[in-house]
């Protein structure tokens, strides 16, 4: 089965910086769009970013542009999410998460199937 686990959330102040990390085991993933969702305490889960297998499609939330980015390591079946300048507002749970095929290229949650347990992130000051 897929399995997807993230890592390198924690507690943070305003205006530092983490890079979160998402390893896939049980399937080559290469060849899929991934993305990254993030849900906040009585908040909806909303798209952060996505990037295609080749990295020739990059996408990020109007919320989050120019403060954080996206990027993979295919040969590690790893996707990355670079957070800079971090704010309050950013506070959640990040997921990682693939869409049922590789060929979508989407940022509707519940067009995405495989799904990691999630990372904490938390910003206070």
């Amino acid at each position: 089965q897929v399995q997807l686990v993230e890592s390198g959330g924690g507690l943070v102040q305003p205006g530092d910086s983490l890079r979160l990390s998402c390893v896939a085991s049980g399937r080559d993933l290469s060849r899929y769009y991934m993305a990254w969702f993030r849900q906040a305490p009585g908040k909806d889960r909303e798209f952060v970013a996505g990037i295609s297998w080749n990295a020739d499609i990059t996408k990020t939330a109007d919320s989050v542009k120019y403060r954080f980015a996206i990027s993979r390591d295919n040969a590690k079946n790893a996707v990355y999410l670079h957070m800079d300048t971090l704010k309050l507002e950013d506070t959640a749970v990040y997921y990682c998460a693939a869409p049922s095929v590789p060929t979508l290229v989407v940022d509707t949650a519940s067009l995405y199937h495989y799904w990691g347990q999630g990372t904490q992130v938390t910003v206070s000051s």
